[in-house]
């Protein structure tokens, strides 16, 4: 086999396509393995850019891929962490309602997460709540000791270095621009050269569909779910907490989400680096990369507006999108949405944060698909929707893959 011919090229370097690399080369060690990754370094995206919170399993429909792989995934990656000296706190979370109205949902929370087989969760009165988090507004919380904060793009890292100490092959400033097929596999064809696969896992994120169209060129147009979807592009952006007022949060306080909405809701989540964030909320991303409001690229944002499920899911949520609008160009709106949970917080306490951009999957009848989406055609594997709690669950996705590769692809060990 020649230097740029592998068994298997995972493209796309973020915390699911390292977990998936490493997953194969630690049960697969004579499959010769490539990971392509576009950016000149890992982690640049989605990983880089979370909040760090390690979730605990509490909001994903009971028996969903997110509830199955949140779960494990967690207790995959804490042991992990405990093994490699990464750092993380399980400074646990206060879910809050703050009406009279939302504690039938909170219910539903607890009974999920219960479901999910999530330990230690506690429905809390106003007295438990104010002893946790003086500072914070409710009527009733449940509290989950079992979430926690994290580095994420710390931990990606290990991932990596651990791969390239196994024989695996990493290569960054790699962006793959076409997948043909060939004699014996496929042929990615980079700027800096090409590269053969006999088979490969689709890890790339916000332009996961994109290549799955890709290769739905030279197979058959029917690529599962990868022709029934695509990404539709959400920045979330974030407010940080000056030191002086960082006493008004101790841990995490959430609200209560909406059930018809994937998107939490602001929050408060303190980082394991000593900060205190508050957001995200969620707007329409005008760039599949596109983290600050000026960022615009016209080819993606036409990929948007061209997409029939775009405008039906616009048409179903546009008085929430406006809010999120709203709060994305007034700070005054963006606060008082926080003061529900802090009415302490004042305009003055926030500086402005980073942003995010989630990779989220949209059908064409416009449902925001919540459940992670992987699927198999031919010698590729497609990872089409893994948002949060992907980073949590990256051991257990990364895991599914490699079954359903070891079954699609027939590796050998």
């Amino acid at each position: 086999m020649g230097p740029n011919q592998f068994d298997l090229t995972v493209i796309g370097g973020g915390i699911v396509g390292l977990a998936t690399a490493m997953e194969t080369v630690e049960k697969y060690p004579r499959v010769k393995l490539l990971l392509l990754e576009k950016e000149d370094r890992l982690a640049t995206h989605q990983t880089g850019h979370n909040s760090g919170v390690i979730h605990s399993g509490i909001y994903y429909k009971p028996g969903s891929v997110k509830a199955q792989t949140c779960v494990s995934g967690r207790e995959a990656l804490l042991k992990f962490c405990d093994q490699h000296g990464i750092p993380y706190d399980l400074c646990g979370k206060m879910i809050v309602a703050t009406n009279e109205e939302e504690i039938p949902r909170l219910q539903e929370l607890l009974r999920r997460g219960t479901a999910n087989g999530v330990q230690g969760l506690e429905m809390i009165g106003p007295e438990r709540l104010k002893e946790s988090e003086p500072h914070a507004n409710g009527v009733r919380a449940l509290y989950a000791p079992a979430t926690g904060i994290i580095d994420f793009t710390k931990v990606a890292q290990v991932y990596a270095a651990r791969v390239q100490s196994m024989g695996g092959e990493i290569l960054t400033s790699r962006e793959v621009k076409n997948v043909v097929q060939g004699d014996g596999g496929l042929i990615m064809e980079t700027p800096s050269g090409e590269f053969r696969s006999r088979y490969l896992i689709n890890c790339a994120g916000l332009f996961s569909d994109y290549l799955a169209r890709m290769m739905a060129r030279y197979k058959s147009p029917k690529v599962a779910a990868g022709e029934e979807l695509q990404i539709v592009p959400f920045r979330g952006e974030y407010y940080k907490i000056i030191p002086e007022k960082q006493f008004l949060v101790r841990g995490l306080i959430y609200p209560v989400p909406d059930p018809k909405f994937p998107f939490l809701g602001v929050h408060f989540t303190r980082t394991i680096h000593g900060d205190v964030e508050a957001g995200p909320n969620a707007v329409l991303a005008l760039a599949r990369e596109g983290y600050r409001k000026t960022d615009i690229n016209i080819r993606h944002l036409w990929k948007t507006l061209s997409y029939k499920g775009f405008w039906s899911l616009a048409g179903k949520h546009w008085k929430t999108g406006l809010g999120e609008i709203h709060r994305s160009i007034s700070k005054q709106a963006f606060v008082k949405a926080l003061q529900r949970l802090v009415p302490d917080i004042r305009s003055d306490d926030l500086i402005a944060g980073g942003a995010g951009v989630r990779a989220q999957a949209v059908s064409p009848t416009g449902a925001l698909i919540d459940d992670f989406v992987i699927t198999q055609t031919g010698n590729a594997i497609h990872v089409l929707n893994a948002p949060s709690p992907g980073a949590t669950a990256s051991l257990a996705i990364g895991k599914r893959i490699v079954e359903m590769a070891a079954k699609a692809f027939s590796l050998q060990n």
